[in-house]
This record gives C-alpha cells, structure tokens and sequence, in this order.
C-alpha cells in the first residue's frame, strides 16, 4: 500500500497509493460487500486499568495469563512479548463477562484455560463458567447464575485464585464464592455441586472464599484429597458486632468434611497463596480485602504480613519482612527452586525511587527467614502517560516459569516485569511497563475533528489525543484525572473543550485548547464561584459560545469569554442531558432528556432553550447531527429505534429497519456520496451489531462479527466514525478501550487531498507556532510534478506554494503566512498523480 518516502524538513511521511473500489449495501440489512475487510483493534493507549492477576502454568512451557476487572482476559506471547484479547467475543447482553474473577490452567493440559466471570452491575449480575481446550482461543460459556454470582471488578478481586483444578483430576474443579459457599465440578464445568460441608456464607466484605488450593500429593481413588480454603474474614468489631476470624479451613476427604486450621492468623484476612512440592503453604494477608480501604466496613488496608504453614507437621512461621507490618498480597514461589519467593505490597505507599508513591516488592532466597527490598526503577517503553505513575495495588506477583529470573507484577495501571529480579543488580533490569496488547481503560467520551486528530478523554487517566490510533500519545497536560467530556467547534476545528476533575475541587474541572489539544489552558473561573465536576460539554460551531453541564448539576452554564462570566440557560433543568451544537450555525445547541423524552433547542446561543419535539423517554442523550448540515439530527431511542430530525423546524420521523439503536454517529461519506456515514449499535433485522449506512439509513450493513463485539458500547455508550477515513469508526466499551474498526485498504478520494494524510498513519507534529514565513524542505526520489497547497481545517485552499515538475532531490518552498488568522491549517504535498501526504501546522 505504502511506496516510497519523501524527506521534509518538518516531518518525513510515507507515500499512499488510492486504488480500491467501494460497492454500497443495497439492502435494509446485508452483509459486507465482499471486497471489504474489516480489521478490529484498540486506539493504542497502553494498559490503563487494574489487572487482577498473573495466572502461569507451571510446566515451564510459557503459558501466561493476565485476568483484569472489567477488561476481560489477555494470553501472553512470548515471540514478540505482547498480550493477546480473549474475551472481545463477548456480546452486548454478556459485558459482565469481561470482569474475571478468577482463572486457572489445568496443570496436567496446559492447553486447558478456565475463567470465572461476572460484573454486578451488569446484565443483572449474569456469571458464567468459561471453558477452553486450546489456550482462550475459543471458550465454552456455561451460564451458573442460578448458583452462585461472581463479581470481577468487587473488592478482593485481586484475591486468588478462587478456581482450582484437581491436578490429578482434570475434570474435577473447584470454584470459591463470594456469598455462596464452594463448589465443585466432576464434569469440568457442565454441572456443579454445592460443597455443603463447608459452612462458609457472605462475609461482611462480600469477598467470601479468597483462594482455593489443591495438594497434588494427596491422591487417592483418582482426586486430590487435601483442599485448602481461604476465607475474607478476620478477628474484629465494628459497629456493635464482633466478626470471628474463622479464615482458613481445611479438607482431607476430597471435601467431604472440613476443620478449621489451628494457629492460623486470626487478626488478617487472607488474601492470596503459594503452595510448595514439599508442603509449605505460604500465605499473604492484609486487615482488609483490598485493593484499597472499604468504605462501607472498617477494612483500611494498611496492616499485615506473610506467614508459612508446614501442612504436614502443622506448624506456623511469621516471616513477614523485619520491620514491615504491611499488607501484602501477592506472593509466588519459583516453581524450580521453591526457596526463592517474591512478595509484593498491597495498598502501600512508600517511595519507590523515582519520585512515585506505591507498593514494594520483596525478594527472599531462603524460603521468607530474609527479604531485600527490590529496586523498582521503571521503564516506560515509549508509553509515556504511565510516567510520574506507581506500581500500585499490586495484588499479584509471579515467576515466569518459562525464565524465572524474570518476575511480573500487577498494578493499577497494568503489568511490570523485570528481566532479573536479583537485588544484587540494582538499575541494571528496570521494571519494565509491560502493556502492548492491553487496553483497559473506560472512555467517556471522543471528539474527531475533520483534518484533525482523534481527542478522548478517558476513566481515570484524563484522555489523549491522537494523530496516529496505533502509535502511544503522550496525557493531556495538566493530568486532573477523569475526565469526562471534550468537544471540539466544527467551524473553527482548533478550539477544544474538556471538562472533568474531582467531586473535591482539588483539580480545577474546565479546560481549552487552541491547538487540537497540544496545550491546554484553564477557564477564568467556574459558575457561581462553585466546585462543579466533570458532566458533558458542547462548543458552538464558531467557537464562541461553550455550554457545560457538570455532573453536580442539572443546569446548563455557558459563557462566551472562557468562563470569565457564566450565566444560566433558561428553561432547562435536568442531570441527564447532554448539550449538543449544531455543526453549521453557531446560535442552535439541542439536548434529549432521556427522563421525559424532550428534544429541547436553543436558537439563541445557549441563553435558553424550549422543547422541539416530544419523543419516547430512554433513549441514548448523546444525540447526533450530521456534520456541516443545519438542524440534521439524529437520536437513538434504545427500544424506540432510531429517529432523525432533517431541519431545525423539521419533526423527528423513524429511520425504517432499525429495531434498535444504543448509540448513533457520523462519519466519512462513502466514495461518490455526499451525505456522511452513519454509523449505529444496535439491531437491524433481529441481527445486534455495529452498523453502517451510507445512503442516509436507508439499508444497512453489519460491520463487526461475532469475534469483535467487545461487550457493546460500555460506559461512554458512544460510535462515531472518522470524518477523514471512509470506513473507520470508533466505539467506547466498558473496559476495553476505544476499539475501532478498519477496512483492510482504507478508502480516501483522490478529489480531497487534504485527507489524504489520514490515512497514512503517520504521526504529526506541530513546528510552531510558524513565523510569517517558513521553509519547507522536501526530498524527491526522482523526476515528479509536484504541488504543495495549504488548506484551513474547512478544507478551503489559502496558499498553492508550488505547482511544477521538478527534478529528483532536495528543494525548498516557503509558505508566507501573513495575512493568515490564527488557527490550524493544512500542507498538502502531492507528487505525482498520486502520491500525497500532510501535515498540521498552527499559526499563532
């Protein structure tokens, strides 16, 4: 696809050859025409999310596992060290399955993987057992709700592993609850059986069963006999009730019977375990379940320690490290030398050397009688946002038994593993941030700007923006966390608005950008002189007029001087609307109330606004309108379908065949259209999918598979297409990124240069801002007619700087600014009949 490359002095930029054909659906509901491909991935981040555990298999064969909370499961690979999806399968009525709390691997067929998966909060706590014969590639999904319910993304999530398989059985596996006690499989996984004998109900926590553990030495009649359980409860008082700290128990009859342990610690929950060939089990604990303190019982997460039980004489070891009365939850023996321990902090803040606060890891050669504390200077692997960001909540640590030199560990924000865990070279092997193939962040909301780059904002992690969704960009600067809202004015594509912060004003909520987010600039002040928070945002076509909608309110604020004054909208109260600008006049903003099914309007700037419309209630109030098209608006109504509004004073009328939209949006029109593409969740023809229409809704195609459903579109319940790119769209998911969807050979018209450059996946820069006049220095390969023009982000041509053939090798050109307004424009190169590419500049 890509020939040769041109050298320029601002940037140096691959050449796109334009060939492919494009045939349009012609049905309410097709299939994709054959000669496009859709590839699926994420817009690369890195990481980004809690990752609950590392699960190795034992055998030293490089099998590896990472389970996280609400971003599924990933498979290690070793040939490139990347982590591989497994749950991106999982359907819209089935994101609870991306919260996985627990997953084993069969120790006699590593090929067999198991998962414990379910969300509370999602599709009414639905829990499945996932089974798989060939490493995740492909999982059974046995629904057990009836029985018990897991909750992957619950406090104690990084407690483990609550699956176990028998390792002289594989049929025979184990699972530890939360509330309902443990179970056992004989079948592996087709039917379970409650395992009465042990009485353990809900803990106060809602952990329940923290870990289960199978003695492989004890086989008789073909299974294990000895089991071991660990339990979330410890020995204290609260509130008038006293709490027992009956927390470990133990079966040598296959589960037929139990007993508590005696001289177990009572004072700690137990949060995880490492069980040894010749019989010491070593145990974490922590005054609490974790990851963090628990604000609905007295569980702070502060104190702790290690202890080794000798199984076989009964005996109890405190080797906690000398001085450290911590909590600490992960702990891994090497499998080939059970001596050699690691153990990490949990929900510990101490320094870790390079100016971060967060939990320590442990290094032990003699089985825990000492421990060094391991340097953990950090490596972040061209994934800069985790800088100034700790290893923390670190619940799980492993050997790689493949190379037990190495030692991964997990961490709020992903993995980190070191080459060689050996405190005797400090510095010389930096824990490295490894997280290329996990995306786990939640997106709230993106804005794509026509000639511009992709902008998000991000659960957690403030957002990025991005000139390039397979190259890792840099956080918005200032970082004030999550943040919630970004918009962008469709007529002036430089100026930017975010909205976020915390319920504590401790990060001020409200920023702008007049350079596609390469620099951000607070508002004067906030309405009322209050502490509002995060909410939606809109930013009026021109540019002038910025609406906002905190989360703390149901008003709407808007100001027109970046917030030095805010006034009130009129007529307009309620917490679950988002204000929305029309693309082509700066006077119209439209909201939905999902509450009574209004469809408000302001004509007026944001200074008020009255119903337009009445609709069904429930729908999705992240509405759209098409791009450049006054008053086209479209909502999707959930149950209700679709509805478009084609003009200000238009009614809203059905969009045929759609049976059920969650979310709506725009992008690129198709080769010889005008009008954009549309692009919906939701169900055409009882088919539920990501779809498109590129002939205004009249028939649709279905564009992602079964493979890539990702659990629907999540927290941020959005898909927008690209304005720049025919095809690509983009969709926000409940802990898997921003995945978004590819034709094979993305499609650009050879009438519209200035788009060009999308699709060449290059990274931009900004050599700015320009002064009045700037050279620009290019290489040519050979002999090459050769134009340079200059666009503004409407794709209006200001300057043709060359148009002539000239010779192979180094030339200048100087684009003279002046006269020029402030703002973003375009360079466009064009050698050749078709060989383009561009680059942004801003001109201050």
């Amino acid at each position: 696809m890509f020939g040769h490359v041109l050298r320029v002095g601002f940037l140096m930029l691959p050449l796109l050859f334009v060939t492919l054909p494009f045939t349009a659906a012609v049905s309410v509901a097709s299939d994709l025409p054959a000669e496009e491909v859709y590839h699926w991935n994420s817009v690369a981040i890195g990481g980004g999310g809690y990752v609950t555990a590392i699960v190795t298999s034992h055998e030293g064969d490089g099998v590896m596992y990472a389970r996280t909370d609400v971003g599924g499961a990933y498979r290690w690979n070793p040939r490139d060290e990347t982590w591989i999806p497994l749950n991106d399968w999982v359907s819209e009525d089935q994101t609870g399955l991306l919260g996985i709390e627990s997953l084993t691997i069969d120790p006699s067929s590593p090929n067999r993987v198991y998962m414990m998966a379910g969300i509370d909060y999602f599709n009414n706590g639905n829990t499945a057992f996932l089974r798989s014969d060939n490493f995740g590639d492909t999982f059974d999904v046995i629904n057990v709700t009836q029985q018990f319910k897991a909750h992957g993304n619950g406090m104690g999530r990084q407690n483990g592993e609550r699956l176990a398989v028998d390792p002289n059985n594989g049929d025979i596996l184990y699972a530890g609850t939360r509330r309902d006690g443990l179970f056992v499989t004989t079948d592996r996984g087709d039917s379970w059986e409650h395992v009465s004998a042990l009485e353990v109900s809900q803990t106060p926590n809602d952990n329940g069963i923290s870990f289960v553990v199978i003695d492989g030495r004890t086989e008789e009649n073909g299974r294990s006999q000895r089991i071991i359980a660990g339990v979330s409860v410890a020995e204290l008082e609260a509130g008038g009730t006293r709490y027992h700290g009956n927390n470990l128990y133990i079966s040598e009859d296959a589960g037929e019977s139990w007993e508590l342990v005696e001289g177990r610690p009572t004072r700690f929950m137990p949060q995880r375990a490492a069980l040894s060939g010749d019989g010491d089990l070593v145990i974490t604990y922590g005054d609490g379940a974790g990851p963090h303190g628990h604000w609905n019982v007295p569980e702070p997460v502060e104190s702790g320690g290690i202890w080794s039980w000798n199984i076989d004489d009964r005996s109890w070891s405190d080797i906690t490290p000398a001085g450290l009365s911590r909590a600490f939850g992960g702990i891994s023996m090497d499998p080939a030398n059970p001596d050699r321990m690691v153990a990490s902090t949990i929900n510990t803040w101490m320094d870790q050397g390079d100016g971060t606060w967060g939990d320590r890891v442990f290094y032990s050669e003699d089985r825990g009688a000492g421990w060094t504390s391991v340097d953990l200077q950090k490596d972040d692997q061209g994934i800069s946002w985790i800088q100034g960001h700790s290893i923390h909540w670190a619940g799980s640590i492993e050997f790689d038994p493949g190379n037990t030199d190495r030692v991964l560990v997990t961490s709020g924000n992903g993995i980190f593993m070191t080459g060689n865990i050996d405190p005797a070279a400090p510095g010389e092997h930096p824990w490295k941030f490894t997280v290329r193939g996990i995306e786990e962040t939640v997106p709230l909301d993106i804005t794509n700007i026509y000639n511009g780059p992709l902008i998000s904002v991000i659960g957690d992690y403030d957002g990025f923006v991005h000139h390039d969704v397979t190259e890792y960009s840099p956080i918005h600067e200032p970082q004030i966390g999550t943040s919630t809202g970004v918009d962008h004015a469709e007529k002036r594509g430089n100026m930017v608005v975010r909205v976020g912060g915390t319920s504590n004003g401790s990060n001020f909520p409200i920023y702008y950008s007049t350079d596609l987010g390469r620099s951000w600039s607070p508002f004067a002040s906030l309405p009322d002189g209050q502490t509002y928070y995060q909410g939606r945002v809109a930013v009026a076509a021109d540019g002038e007029t910025v609406l906002w909608r905190p989360s703390n309110s149901n008003r709407i604020f808007r100001t027109t001087d970046r917030g030095r004054t805010w006034t009130q909208a009129d007529g307009f109260a309620s917490t679950r609307t988002i204000p929305v600008s029309d693309p082509a006049n700066g006077s119209i903003f439209y909201a939905y109330n999902p509450s009574n099914g209004n469809v408000m309007i302001s004509r007026d700037a944001g200074s008020s606004f009255s119903v337009k419309s009445s609709l069904p209630s429930g729908g999705s109030a992240l509405i759209r309108t098409a791009p450049q098209r006054e008053g086209d608006v479209w909502i999707a109504l959930e149950a209700n379908g679709l509805v478009r509004s084609a003009g200000p004073d238009a009614e809203f009328e059905p969009v045929a065949g759609v049976d059920r939209a969650a979310a709506v949006g725009f992008g690129r029109a198709a080769p010889d259209h005008d009008y954009p593409s549309v692009y919906i969740w939701g169900t055409v023809g009882g088919i539920t999918g990501l779809f498109r229409s590129v002939d205004e809704g009249s028939s649709w195609v279905r564009i992602n598979d079964d493979a890539h459903q990702y659990g629907g579109p999540g927290n941020g319940n959005f898909v927008i297409g690209d304005p720049n790119i025919f095809g690509r769209v983009y969709m926000s998911t409940a802990g898997r990124g921003i995945v978004y969807g590819a034709l094979e050979n993305e499609v650009v018209s050879a009438d519209q240069p200035e788009a060009v450059a999308s699709a060449v996946r290059l990274r931009q820069n900004y050599p700015n801002p320009f002064n009045p006049s700037t050279l620009i220095s290019y290489e040519l390969p050979a002999e090459t007619h050769v134009t340079i023009r200059v666009f503004d982000v409407l794709g209006r041509q200001v300057r043709v700087l060359v148009d002539q053939r000239q010779d192979a090798g180094l030339h200048h050109s100087v684009f003279d600014a002046t006269g020029l307004s402030s703002g973003v424009y375009i360079c466009v190169l064009q050698a050749g009949p078709a060989r383009k590419f561009r680059s942004m500049m801003y001109i201050k």
